[in-house]
């Protein structure tokens, strides 16, 4: 989005007499601001070639895509996505990685294959820590041995687990979680709840809860009726996807969704039209006696498993209703008592681990230095 000529020239103000240019720039970019602030961020950014590749890990292969800035790199950055069927190819992911790679920083992008299914599960914490230990062994990539770990929404959290484990614990340097989660069972019942421990209330988004559903979805219908409505959920989320890249076939699917909900006997019907409905007020209760068992496992919480050594920078929206903002807050405070260094700014300029609007001036200068200490590791 445009930005005012007042704050344009705030940003380059503060950002040539801090040395935070390459994060100004990366935030300008992160906006959409044009104008004298795009024009002055360009300054500070380089082509960047793109590559798909493979990346073995212990369950076969990920699929990856590698962003190589063209004037060299300094440092080389693994970059996981969150619960998304596009995975990799995701054109904001995307988009992401070319920014983070046009500011001097090689990145590698990777798709846990569960993580794509919709499924947040242990299999997607080994995918992160297994092409984590890959990237490491490059040298044309790591000449050093060490990299950057990022994750987005749940990845972040996952990353940050990844990053504790002996395997590769001597190769992070440091991990980036944004808008990622602390305890997966509180955010889960969170998710069907809309309660928060030190947040005010606040409606959870629906998204969130129809993942817990098709996660669980065995435990709420007979055997018979799984399959139906595990096809009416995925149609569903199929949906939201290509909601945000083609209008007319997202309506399609939704109504697709409709459809195979009025198909199904009961009580699958009613539960696939409080998913068409997005109605989390019903919805939630029915799941929330399943999410300890969905999400229990320490492998899945950073704030339940083994720290990193790395140093730690948490970015969460302010008003975040997928994760809400508490849980980078109790995570930086789990983090700190255990003796690990972390860096955390929670922000109104954000919503769920994306960059939503440009207002106030402080606001803008907290997290242009926020990322310009990543930047700058």
């Amino acid at each position: 989005m445009a930005a005012g000529l007042p704050l344009a020239l705030a940003i380059i103000a503060y950002a040539a007499g801090h040395d935070y240019m390459r994060g100004a720039a990366f935030v300008v970019q992160a906006a959409g601001m044009t104008g004298m602030a795009r024009t002055v961020a360009e300054w500070q950014t380089t082509g960047v070639t793109e590559e798909r590749l493979t990346i073995p890990w212990r369950d076969g292969t990920l699929p990856a895509r590698r962003y190589l800035p063209a004037s060299g790199h300094r440092r080389v950055f693994l970059l996981t996505p969150g619960v998304h069927a596009s995975g990799v190819e995701e054109p904001r992911l995307v988009g992401f990685a070319r920014e983070l790679a046009s500011m001097g920083h090689a990145v590698v992008t990777i798709g846990p294959p569960d993580l794509a299914r919709y499924s947040i599960n242990t299999r997607a914490t080994d995918a992160i820590e297994d092409a984590a230990r890959w990237l490491g062994q490059q040298r044309d990539l790591a000449p050093d041995g060490h990299i950057g770990l990022m994750g987005i929404s749940f990845a972040g959290g996952l990353s940050i687990v990844a990053a504790g484990r002996p395997s590769i614990r001597d190769t992070v340097s440091f991990v980036v979680s944004l808008g990622g989660h602390a305890d997966l069972p509180r955010t889960l019942r969170y998710l069907c709840t809309g309660d928060e421990p030190g947040s005010p209330h606040q409606p959870p988004h629906d998204y969130g809860v129809v993942i817990i559903l098709l996660g669980v979805v065995d435990r709420v219908v007979p055997e018979d009726q799984v399959a139906g409505l595990r096809e009416g959920v995925l149609t569903f989320l199929e949906a939201s996807r290509l909601d945000l890249i083609d209008k007319a076939k997202s309506l399609a699917e939704f109504e697709h969704a409709k459809v195979l909900g009025a198909s199904l006997p009961e009580p699958a019907r009613t539960v696939m039209g409080y998913v068409n409905a997005r109605d989390v007020a019903h919805l939630g209760p029915l799941l929330l006696p399943h999410v300890q068992a969905m999400g229990g496992d320490p492998a899945l919480s950073p704030a339940l498993s083994p720290p990193p050594s790395a140093r730690v920078f948490l970015l969460h929206g302010t008003g975040d209703n997928v994760i809400p903002a508490a849980e980078s807050i109790q995570l930086a405070r789990t983090l700190t008592e255990r003796r690990v260094p972390v860096e955390l700014l929670v922000t109104p300029l954000i919503t769920h681990a994306e960059v939503d609007q440009m207002s106030d001036v402080r606001d803008v200068l907290r997290l242009i230095a926020f990322w310009s200490a990543v930047l700058g590791e």
